[in-house]
């Protein structure tokens, strides 16, 4: 039988950690920026699955392997996004009933499709992601320093996977590239 534990933000804060290096009311508001980006990042990541499995047409093997490696990448992003909130302190939330509650994108609407439209609508997600990670380094780096560390790392690595996307989908001079035979 499984216990279950509440993850109310006011019960998941450690209020006995005390040599973390942050003041406590900067640990509190970080954790809860870094709590959204980990949300983005795993709906991101199982985005990206889903694309992986649902992609269609000759270029389906090259792109199946970039969005693979992709996956691989945003989860080591997932992690190192829970552990620094764990460090500092706090209960760290991936459960699916909290990801479906407090995610702030819809759901990726495209099924099995061809590679133009999974990567046009990737891009977008992308934009999203980095939108948001974006805005968390403007707050988290007034409030620590290492988490401001760790976002910016994360945008430069989700900035690289987005450029790899467009790659796909631009022509060389920043148009929709043309998939028509």
């Amino acid at each position: 039988m499984y216990r279950t534990t509440s993850f109310a933000p006011e019960t998941s804060v450690d209020h006995r950690v005390v040599e973390s290096g942050v003041e406590k009311d900067n640990r509190i508001a970080t954790t809860g920026i870094l709590q959204q980006r980990l949300v983005s990042l795993i709906d991101l990541s199982l985005t990206l699955r889903h694309i992986h499995w649902n992609v269609l047409e000759p270029l389906f093997v090259g792109v199946h392997t970039m969005i693979d490696r992709q996956v691989g990448g945003v989860q080591s992003m997932i992690d190192r996004a829970a552990q620094r909130i764990a460090i500092l302190g706090v209960t760290p939330n991936g459960l699916a009933g909290n990801l479906a509650s407090t995610r702030s994108r819809d759901d990726y609407t495209v099924g099995r499709a061809l590679v133009p439209e999974h990567l046009v609508a990737l891009n977008g997600v992308f934009a999203d992601v980095i939108r948001g990670h974006r805005k968390a380094i403007d707050v988290v780096g007034r409030l620590d320093r290492k988490s401001l560390d760790l976002l910016i790392e994360q945008t430069a690595a989700l900035e690289t996977y987005q450029w790899f996307v467009r790659a796909h989908i631009e022509s060389g001079v920043g148009e929709p590239f043309s998939y028509a035979r």
